[in-house]
């Protein structure tokens, strides 16, 4: 029997609660309903040293998300809008995934990644949508078909059913993708080599 996919949640805000982290916490818990293992990480599992800096050796807390990532099947991303784009927390553990360059699956390949962005009005989430849609993309993985923008000004953001509806449909799209990567890895790996 194989293991259940495994799917990591990145949350950029560093507010707890914040309106991204509890959305991206909607996505995590149905993704969860639907039997995969999500390590989710906000706030302080994200406060790592800027990527990049001459001579700093990897934290602890980068290490921690390398190795998560590094076994992931699948991805949440979750920001709030700032100025227009992603969050500086989100943006710079994205770039520590350069570490995983010259893993047998770099950066993000193949897995699929659902993406969430919440920020007043709907001008500022569409465009940090895109943003971490574009990310994805550099970092090889798969956004999933729905991205989901959360308008933070609507008191019912979060209550309205069809923003939960949404959430549950960009878990559920990360969760079935990353099912069947990890059936047709295991399937390879058992099928004898062609000489």
């Amino acid at each position: 029997m194989t293991r259940p996919a495994r799917i990591v949640a990145l949350c950029g805000s560093t507010r707890t609660p914040s309106t991204t982290e509890r959305a991206l916490g909607i996505a995590a818990a149905h993704a969860r309903s639907l039997g995969a293992q999500v390590d989710f990480f906000s706030g302080s599992r994200l406060l790592l040293p800027h990527y990049g800096t001459p001579g700093a050796p990897l934290s602890s807390a980068a290490l921690d998300l390398l190795t998560a990532v590094a076994s992931a099947d699948g991805l949440l991303l979750g920001s709030p809008c700032y100025h227009g784009s992603v969050s500086g927390l989100l943006k710079n553990a994205l770039d520590h995934l350069e570490e995983l360059r010259d893993d047998a699956s770099p950066y993000l390949d193949g897995r699929a990644v659902g993406c969430i962005a919440v920020g007043r009005g709907t001008q500022g989430p569409a465009n940090t949508l895109r943003a971490l849609r574009d990310i994805v993309h550099a970092l090889r993985g798969w956004p999933t078909p729905l991205g989901v923008t959360v308008d933070s000004a609507a008191c019912s953001a979060l209550t309205n059913h069809d923003t939960q509806d949404r959430l549950k449909l960009v878990a559920r799209q990360v969760a079935t993708f990353a099912t069947g990567r990890r059936a047709l890895s295991a399937d390879l790996r058992s099928t004898p080599a062609v000489t």
